[in-house]
């Protein structure tokens, strides 16, 4: 997944590309608005509002005007008729200065996971082997045969469907399908992942990590 962050300020720059770096996204940096209008496409961008250039609300604007990719805007503004103008002039979500990095992961996760996430997939499909993932309806089949689940296992899911094969740890999964901060017991996880695992009909879906977490893969 390739992550356009669009931020001026290099000591907030550098370490975020790092962490998200760290969490197995791709990223390229744009220090302005402009570089921002002229970047390649990616999967998601990351827009502060603060830009040396051009209003981030413009850029905002310029960017939905020509593309459906999912845009989380960053500020340090906390009043209300900016977030509502943000989203109204297409961003996805926003998270308001300072924020926490997990937090932020969350939400990249969360609003990809809502739009479908890659552009050679039907919007909103998701297609792995027998089993197919409809965000749009929150429909999931096998072999064609739908699969009846529980609002939180249908965003157990989901959330490790948006990187097949890659291992998901417990404490983001735990952020993302519950609450970053959840205080209940984490036992809660393994009881809906193993009524996933048994609605799918093979536990080779899900493989757990010892120590770590779960990881989905199309069963050999």
């Amino acid at each position: 997944m390739k992550i356009l962050v669009v931020e001026d300020d290099d000591s907030i720059a550098e370490p975020l590309l790092d962490g998200l770096h760290r969490e197995g996204f791709a990223t390229t940096r744009a220090a302005t608005g402009a570089a921002a209008l002229e970047a390649d496409p990616h999967d998601l961008i990351l827009l502060d509002l603060g830009l040396p250039d051009i209003d981030g609300k413009d850029v905002c604007r310029k960017i939905r005007e020509e593309s459906e990719v999912p845009i989380i805007v960053v500020t340090a503004r906390g009043d209300e008729i900016d977030r509502v103008v943000l989203l109204e002039l297409g961003a996805d979500d926003y998270v308001v200065k300072p924020f926490g990095f997990r937090e932020l992961v969350a939400r990249i996760r969360a609003v990809t996971r809502r739009s479908g996430g890659g552009a050679d997939q039907t919007p909103g499909i998701q297609e792995m082997g027998a089993l197919t993932i409809d965000r749009r309806t929150r429909r999931v089949t096998i072999a064609g045969e739908e699969i009846p689940l529980t609002p939180k296992e249908f965003d157990l899911l989901a959330m490790l469907a948006e990187d097949p094969g890659a291992v998901r740890s417990r404490e983001d999964i735990m952020d993302e399908v519950w609450d970053p901060h959840w205080y209940g017991p984490t036992k809660t996880l393994d009881v809906h992942m193993a009524a996933l695992r048994k609605k799918l009909g093979n536990p080779d879906w899900i493989t757990t990590i010892r120590g770590v977490g779960f990881r989905l893969e199309v069963p050999a």
